[in-house]
């Protein structure tokens, strides 16, 4: 959520970035609530001061007849009241509808556009493999060393699902583990958040803001429970209401998550394989820190997912995130792309975002600096690993002309030494 303080000071700023943005939002209705909310509880609180010098009056008055006026105006400021009650919480559900469909405005770098196609490629490395046979997808690969079975998890649970078999769950719990050996030496805190969270959870994290984002949610009706799309999503809210102390900040996370994804409006796309799934194995990074530190934050999460990738050896891309594409709590996200051999392309492993106070302020997580003076955290977000996704590079990058798949050197050790899948 915006300050609204913010928004009354440059309304045009905020029409500006909701154009870039494609958001279409009457900025004019919302001040005109806004206002009409402040007198509203400017009339109550002048009401009250009446009652509360009637109270008083009535206890000095001499006469009955003073004191029933007085029970009499009483009774009329009573009904004054009820009304002006009524009308606060109208123009307060009015008002906070109309600010939570405001998302985050994007950093001043972030480049314009309409949907991914607009997206900016700004680097790529690592050289791709030469191989002196073609190339094959990593599922043709997969279930002829039976790691990969969706034909099976299409007759257990539908489409989108997949078994991970043999070496393939090998391969997943030492990316898990090469994942949080790197991320622990740098102070993150390990964690297994729940994955089940509250709508007012999910609400405050800004991730059902909109038809399409809810769309993409799972919810268990009779729970009231939301199942978490991205291991943030229940990082976020662990410190809701709490104030940290300048001196514990950057606080660091990096959690082991399951999450689970609609994947609506994406009929079509990549429907066989394990590439876009309903239920993923993640490690995320996730961070709090002081509002003056988060650019320079969010280079460093992006550091340590280049690092990962680099340590891999898989070639890949940074992508920048236009405004059309931003998730909207994010102010500004970048994707990281492995290169895919077998498909060709470059496909989305990684995705690192500053969401500034954005999901901070739904929150109320705060901090106290020096000076005694509360402030709103920043808080960020980085892929570690998205499990399914690194272990399709893998099999595309480190494919053997027999059809075994070369373990990277990094995992052996993860792996009991084992240096080949066959």
């Amino acid at each position: 959520m915006l300050d609204i303080k913010l928004i009354r000071k440059n309304p045009k700023i905020i029409k500006e970035a909701l154009q870039k943005r494609g958001v279409k939002l009457d900025i004019d209705m919302l001040l005109e609530i806004d206002k009409k909310r402040l007198e509203t509880l400017q009339a109550i609180e002048d009401m009250r001061a009446k009652k509360n010098k009637a109270s008083k009056e009535i206890v000095v008055a001499k006469t009955q007849r003073e004191k029933k006026k007085i029970i009499l105006e009483m009774q009329e400021l009573d009904r004054g009241n009820d009304r002006l009650d009524k009308d606060i919480k109208m123009f307060n559900e009015r008002f906070e509808k109309l600010m939570y469909q405001i998302p985050n405005i994007q950093d001043k770098n972030v480049p314009l556009g309409k949907s991914d196609k607009n997206n900016k490629v700004i680097g790529k490395i690592g050289k791709k493999p030469k191989h002196s046979f073609k190339a094959k997808d990593y599922l043709e690969i997969a279930e002829k060393l039976d790691i990969i079975d969706v034909k099976r998890a299409a007759k257990v649970s539908g489409s989108r699902f997949g078994y991970l078999k043999g070496d393939a769950v090998l391969l997943e719990f030492a990316l898990v583990n090469l994942a949080l050996d790197v991320l622990t030496k740098q102070g993150f805190i390990p964690i297994v958040p729940p994955v089940l969270i509250k709508p007012e959870i999910m609400k405050a994290m800004g991730y059902i803001d909109s038809k399409q984002d809810l769309a993409e949610r799972y919810y268990l009706a009779k729970e009231k429970l939301f199942l978490v799309g991205t291991g943030e999503q229940s990082i976020g809210p662990m410190h809701k209401d709490e104030i940290f102390s300048e001196k514990d900040l950057p606080r660091r996370y990096a959690a082991f998550s399951t999450c689970f994804r609609e994947e609506a409006g994406s009929y079509g796309k990549d429907t066989k394989g394990i590439l876009r799934v309903h239920q993923f194995d993640k490690v995320e990074m996730f961070s709090f820190c002081k509002p003056q530190d988060s650019k320079k934050e969010h280079k460093y999460l992006l550091s340590l997912e280049e690092e990962l990738v680099k340590i891999l050896k898989i070639p890949y891309r940074i992508v920048q995130m236009c405004t059309g594409d931003l998730a909207r709590p994010s102010s500004i996200t970048y994707d990281l792309e492995m290169w895919m051999p077998g498909q060709k392309k470059y496909r989305e492993t990684h995705s690192v975002s500053n969401c500034t106070d954005f999901q901070t302020r739904r929150l109320n997580i705060r901090y106290k600096d020096n000076n005694g003076k509360l402030n709103f955290v920043h808080s960020l977000n980085g892929t570690a690993f998205a499990i399914g996704r690194t272990i399709i590079a893998i099999i595309e990058n480190y494919q053997q002309e027999d059809g075994s798949v070369r373990v990277p050197d990094i995992l052996q050790k993860y792996m009991n030494k084992k240096k080949t899948i066959s």
